[in-house]
């Protein structure tokens, strides 16, 4: 209620420090009295009388006195007229009463021109004195008006208050959209619509609608300023909007944003949050996921892995490409559709480069580890077929000038000679456990229970 209150204050402090043009409004009269609605008129123009009567200097002098009579501000004003040149002497309050008297006297018919020789008066009395007068006459209005000030503010008061209510219906806008996140903004949206036509009314009764049209022109100005400002934030705002109405991902998928990836833990309204596979939390403002290219791994439960393996350049590469093919689909992760294939990729400086790709199902086969797997299941069987695997060969060329390079030949622990070959390892496979590792995922469960739900909902439509 007291944010309610401030905001209604802030038209009334406006009348407040301008008591002049509220008490206009709130007496029903106009902005201006009549002799400053003349003061704006031109003098009157056009050709110069050849002859003039004998008497019309004196009526033209009596008819400007008999008007400055009846203003209290010009009543001190000294008239002279010879010939039609009106000629004011004398002393006034403020500098715009003379320009005031001067457009009176230029209005009379008859007059040629005026010579204003009015100074003004800058005495303290004299000033002070309307001042105090024109304050006091402004505060009795004031007081008159309180009745309706308060009218003004109950209905004013009543009209957010409903609003408000009316916006904190959750369950109401939950019916009306089933996003939390728009629903959210429906109900801040009828809440601001609220306040807005609470002032509105409350200014309606006061009979000061302009004063409206001046607040939503210093609004709207405020608010280009403001939305310069943070346009950033305006951004990340309507790109949560969006993500939240077209979901990219749901709860706890395997997802690569930018460069960023892990296991989404949840969508807010100011960004997505995301668990690494090292199990920390990343946050990633919504106008950067908006914006950028999401891979993810969960849509598809299929996933296609490669490895490169070379051998030698003087064996057949087509041949090593099918005994690598036939050891890999021997496993029995590696699924039989879509088949295992080989690639010539490269053919290096001592070696030919061959990429083997195989398909594994994901939510029965780790990815990493099938993939570690079949590696070896490929290398060794490439071994166990004769290929050769060479290493990079690098060609040294000796300075004749250096000293001679003596060779010794290499002995075991008691100096025998040191085996010429490795022994062959055993090509059985080891029993390795393939299932896939849950351990992030379980993490995201478990904080998605702690902390409750998000912007992502299954019911909605995915990218």
């Amino acid at each position: 209620m007291r944010r309610i209150a401030a905001i209604l204050a802030a038209p009334f402090l406006l009348l407040a420090a301008y008591p002049a043009g509220a008490a206009a409004i709130l007496s029903g009269a106009g902005a201006t009295d009549e002799p400053a609605a003349e003061a704006e008129q031109p003098a009157t123009t056009g050709a110069i009388e050849a002859e003039r009567d004998a008497d019309e200097d004196r009526r033209i002098a009596e008819r400007i006195r008999g008007i400055y009579a009846a203003i209290d501000a010009l009543s001190r004003v000294e008239v002279a007229v010879e010939q039609g040149v009106v000629t004011l002497n004398g002393t006034v309050a403020q500098p715009e009463q003379m320009d005031q008297a001067a457009a009176i006297a230029g209005r009379v018919a008859g007059v040629v021109t005026v010579d204003n020789r009015i100074e003004r008066d800058v005495a303290v009395s004299t000033n002070i004195a309307p001042a105090i007068e024109t304050i006091t006459g402004q505060a009795r209005g004031l007081l008159r008006a309180l009745p309706l000030l308060g009218v003004a503010l109950l209905v004013a008061i009543f009209v957010i208050w409903l609003t408000r209510w009316l916006a904190n219906r959750k369950s109401l806008w939950r019916r009306v959209s089933p996003n939390g996140f728009v629903a959210e903004l429906l109900g801040s949206a009828v809440q601001f619509v609220g306040v807005l036509f609470g002032i509105y009314l409350a200014l309606k009764i006061l009979g000061a609608t302009a004063l409206l049209g001046a607040l939503l022109g210093i609004g709207g100005v405020i608010g280009i300023a403001i939305g310069f400002a943070v346009r950033d934030t305006i951004d990340n705002y309507i790109s949560s909007v969006m993500l939240s109405l077209r979901q990219p991902f749901r709860a706890n998928d395997h997802v690569v944003i930018g460069d960023d990836e892990g296991r989404v833990v949840r969508l807010t309204s100011r960004a997505t949050i995301l668990m690494t596979l090292d199990g920390n939390h990343l946050r990633i403002p919504n106008a950067t996921v908006f914006k950028a290219v999401i891979l993810n791994y969960t849509r598809n439960p299929q996933r296609r892995f490669e490895f490169d393996l070379g051998v030698d350049a003087d064996d057949d590469p087509v041949d090593a490409m099918k005994v690598g093919v036939e050891a890999i689909s021997a496993l029995d992760f590696v699924l039989d559709d879509p088949k295992p294939v080989a690639r010539i990729v490269e053919v290096g400086d001592s070696n030919i480069v061959i990429r083997f790709l195989a398909w594994l199902h994901q939510e029965r086969t780790d990815f990493y580890k099938g993939r570690s797997l079949a590696i070896r299941a490929g290398k060794v069987a490439l071994e166990d077929a004769g290929f050769a695997m060479p290493e990079p060969i690098y060609r040294l060329r000796m300075d004749p000038r250096s000293a001679p390079v003596t060779t010794v030949a290499p002995t075991g622990d008691e100096g025998a000679p040191a085996p010429a070959a490795r022994q062959q390892r055993p090509a059985d496979e080891v029993a390795t456990d393939l299932r896939p590792e849950t351990h992030v995922a379980e993490l995201v469960d478990r904080e998605r229970a702690e902390t409750g739900g998000d912007l992502l909902d299954s019911d909605r439509p995915i990218e």
